[in-house]
């Protein structure tokens, strides 16, 4: 059996459980190659570390779930967008968002796949990773809006 996409409604009830805010998601345009050096890119394997999975978040997306789920006001997530930096902290956080993902892509009879590494926004994934983001076919992609912080866009893509 084969990994699925998540529904939409499971990412929003994923991500409304882990930042404890209301969330929206409606459905958004693919990532583009312009945008992968300001997205967090993350890379979910098997057990034999062969890449099942690539979630990318943009810039604002990784500012501000990183930001919620520490608990750090969206001022904070503002300054990394103002200054096109994300802070430790909240880079920190959003890797961590990441790993909970794993969550939307496992199912009962997959292989389980596991968060095994995170680019953050200005740092280079590799190219296959990269290709899997930016393919049509197998793939999710959504506005996300934090209520209290703001909106960005995640794609889901199943690679294999």
């Amino acid at each position: 059996m084969s990994h699925v996409l998540p529904a939409p409604k499971a990412v929003k009830d994923l991500f409304d459980d882990l930042l404890g805010r209301p969330v929206t998601v409606s459905p958004a345009d693919p990532l583009r190659a312009a945008d992968i050096p300001r997205t967090l890119v993350a890379l979910y394997t098997d057990e034999r570390l062969h890449l099942n999975a690539v979630i990318g978040m943009d810039f604002e997306l990784t500012a501000y779930a990183g930001a919620a789920i520490g608990l750090i006001p969206p001022g904070g997530a503002e300054a990394c967008i103002e200054d096109n930096e994300i802070s430790k902290m909240i880079g920190e956080n959003a890797t961590e968002v990441c790993n909970i993902l794993a969550g939307l892509i496992n199912r009962e009879g997959a292989p389980r796949l596991k968060l095994h590494q995170t680019f953050l926004p200005g740092e280079a994934p590799p190219a296959d990773a990269v290709n899997w983001l930016l393919a049509l076919g197998r793939r999710l992609d959504l506005k996300v809006e934090v209520s209290g912080y703001g909106a960005g866009k995640i794609a889901i893509a199943l690679a294999g």
